[in-house]
Order: C-alpha cells, then structure tokens, then sequence
C-alpha cells in the first residue's frame, strides 16, 4: 500500500519538474537572461536526481503515463546502467519508441559480450581480458573500441578487429568477403534517425568459429532493440547467424518505422501545401521541411540497398541453415516492399516541391501584375501630360480656360480609373 501511495506523488514530481523546465524552454527565447540557462540545467538535475532515488517498477509506470515529448526527456535522466532494465519492464510500444527515438550522444567505449542461457541472451560487460576466459558467447559487441582493447579482444579469439572510424573508406567491392579460414565480413551501413539529425553509420561484423563481432564507433538503436528482444524472448536467438539476421531484420525494420515518420511529416506538408494560401515565408519553410524528408528518404533508400546487398551475399555464401535461409529470404522480402514505398515518396516529395514552387510563382506573379497593371494605367495619363506640356496655345484653347489646369487634371484622373475598371470588369486584379 505505501508503494501505492508513493506513486502518485513520484509522477506528480516528475510532471512539475517537466512543467517548469518547459516553461523555462518556452521563456529562453524572448530573454538575454543567461539565468535561464543555468535554471534549465537545475530542473534537468533535480529530475535526474529525483529518478534516481524513485524504483524501477515506479519509473516504468511514470514513463507509460507522461506524454511522448515528456517522456523523452525523462528518459534521458534515467542513468543508463539503470536504463536498460527498465526498458525490461515497459511495454513494447513504448519500449521501441523510446529506443528509436532517443540516441546515446557519448562516444563511451564499452564492450559486452552475449552468452546463451536458457535459450536467452545473456548479458556479460567486459572490462579486462581475464573476464573473456570463463565465456562462450555468440556475440561479441565493441562501441568504439580504443586500439588496445580491439587487440586484446582480437588476440584472445584469434580474429583482426578493424578500426571503426576508418569503415567508410572502404570500397564498394571490398565491404562483403570471406577469408580462407572460413572468416565472414560485413562492412554495413545501419540507419540513425533522431529529431535532430539522420545519418548512416557504418558497422563492421565479423562471423569467425560462430562468434559474432561488431564494432561501431557509437550505439544505434537497432543494436539496443536486438540485445533487448533476445534478453527478453527465449529462443529468440540459437547463434550468430541468428543475431546477424536479426540485426539486418530489425534495420529493415527500423528503416520502416523511419517511412512512417515521412509519411506523417509530407502529409502535414501536404495540408500545408494544399489547404490554403501561402506566403512566401511560409513557403520557403515547407521547401525545408520537405528537402530534409527527401535526405531521409534517400538516406532509407541507401540503407535498405546496403542491406539487401549483405542479406543476399550470406544466401550466396551457402553458410546459412534451412531455417535462416527462410529468415533472409523474409528479409529481402521486406526490403522490396520497402523499395516501394520510397519510390512512391519520391514522387511525392517532386510534387509537393513543385507545388510550393509553383505557390511561390503564383505570387511572385501577383506582384507582377500589379506593376503590369500600374504601368498600363499610367500610360495615358503621361500622354496627356505630355501633349499639354507642348504649350501650344492655338491648337488647345482649354489652355486659355480659367479652369483648363484643373480639366486636364481630371481628364488624367479618368484616364487612369477606366483602365482600372475595365481590368477589374475582367477579373485580372484578382
């Protein structure tokens, strides 16, 4: 019962602290006041610090309750040794979100080994040589390694660990071989998509004695999903073929997941677009927004190829079991469908682009006919200023006219309405 009641007084923390770090969010733009930063960083310690004393089991229910942006923000001051048990606990909706929405930003060298346990993936953080002896994983998974640890790794299982960070200098053709010991490579790109960048990072793999070695220089998301769904699913995985395929099936995935959010951001564009009329401004932020859908687009275009290109060199490679031929075949199978859909965007994307461009023509060419219109109705006017600008007295007795200013005055005021009224009559000021 005393849990019970905590629980409500924990979420009512956490929402007030969200509340006043988001008020000060709001306030930061309209003032100079370098207090305000210093007071965001205050309410973001105070919740990191408030989440650290509250439960696992209460941070859960707190995370399924807040809303999507809060939840984010809260999940980044869950300390992450604490992190990935409590994404044990939560459901799988908001288990997948929060992992592909949120990024690691550290580029902190870890390395942990997987070993097989009652047909789940057992979880083993390594720090020193010695902790590999008493080990028979299935997976072996470096974050950015520092020279040192890729060679004692690669001495103790007799296997060359490349450097991360010099993965995208390789060539096309020499990104998928087989050594003569037997000894896969993959050089593969996996999609990183967040709300502040999109970019492909690539990742090494290497299958030797059916270990599976990766080595990137920073975590991704469908690393975290596939460690998560193998810790939690018995007999999820049996080897590292498994956990391969299943990494390329989770990017395929991913990649999926990655459309869905081009999809929701071009139809927002779309009844932006399409809805009502436009300034130029407006239409200049739309162009934004859309040119950076198409890069992601592209960028999901180029990741699904990488994939399809690494899932169809293991099937030639004839290394995989019935069963895991099965899974690659599914894969490429997703994959095509994928293609499609990012065709279908692209043509999207080009008419949505010509559309704003053409909204943005459209009132460029209203300004236009205002002057056109302006000028025309001006034309008149000046040849009769013109004409009597001559003086010549014989010819025009109105000049002798007590009132002959004002009639040539008039005279200009008609000329310039009847061209007016004769455009209006015709619609052409509309």
């Amino acid at each position: 019962m005393s849990e019970e009641k905590n629980s409500p007084d924990y979420l009512g923390s956490v929402r007030e602290l969200l509340a006043k770090q988001k008020l000060v969010e709001e306030q930061a733009p309209r003032s100079e006041d370098s207090g305000d930063g210093d007071l965001h960083k205050q309410h973001l310690s105070d919740l990191r610090s408030l989440l650290e004393r509250v439960p696992l089991a209460e941070i859960a229910k707190i995370l399924e309750v807040l809303e999507p942006e809060e939840r984010l923000v809260a999940w980044y001051e869950v300390r992450e040794e604490r992190g990935e048990a409590i994404l044990e606990i939560l459901s799988d909706e908001i288990r997948e979100d929060l992992i592909c929405d949120s990024h690691l930003r550290n580029e902190k060298t870890s390395v942990t080994a997987f070993e097989l346990r009652n047909g789940r993936l057992s979880q083993i953080s390594v720090t020193t040589p010695y902790d590999l002896k008493c080990l028979k994983p299935i997976w072996i998974d470096l974050v950015a390694p520092t020279p040192e640890i890729r060679a004692w790794v690669g001495r103790f299982y007799d296997v060359e660990l490349p450097n991360p960070s010099s993965l995208t200098d390789l060539e096309a053709s020499a990104r998928f071989y087989v050594e003569d010991n037997g000894e896969i490579h993959l050089h593969s790109d996996f999609l990183l998509d967040t709300k502040e960048e999109s970019r492909n990072v690539a990742v090494a793999l290497i299958l030797h004695r059916d270990v599976l070695f990766s080595v990137r220089t920073e975590e991704l998301p469908v690393f975290r999903l596939q460690r998560l769904r193998a810790r939690t699913q018995p007999g999820y995985v049996t080897d590292g073929k498994d956990v391969l395929l299943d990494l390329y099936a989770a990017d395929a995935e991913y990649s999926a997941d990655a459309l869905e959010d081009v999809y929701a951001s071009l139809e927002q564009a779309s009844r932006r677009v399409l809805g009502t009329q436009i300034t130029d401004a407006e239409a200049a932020k739309i162009l934004a927004d859309i040119a950076s859908e198409e890069d992601l687009n592209g960028r999901i275009r180029r990741n699904v190829h990488d994939t399809r290109r690494a899932v169809s060199f293991l099937i030639r490679g004839k290394s995989l079991t019935p069963n895991q031929l099965d899974d690659a075949r599914q894969i490429l199978r997703d994959i095509e469908s994928l293609d499609g859909h990012t065709s279908f965007l692209f043509g999207k994307i080009n008419f949505l682009m010509d559309a704003t461009v053409g909204f943005i023509n459209i009132n460029q060419n209203k300004i236009i006919k205002i002057f056109s219109v302006a000028s025309v109705a001006m034309l008149p006017p000046t040849l009769i200023a013109s004409i009597y600008g001559m003086n010549f007295q014989e010819w025009f007795p109105e000049i002798h006219w007590k009132y002959g200013y004002p009639f040539s005055l008039g005279l200009m005021l008609v000329s310039i309405a009847v061209p007016f009224w004769f455009f209006h009559k015709k619609g052409w000021l509309r």
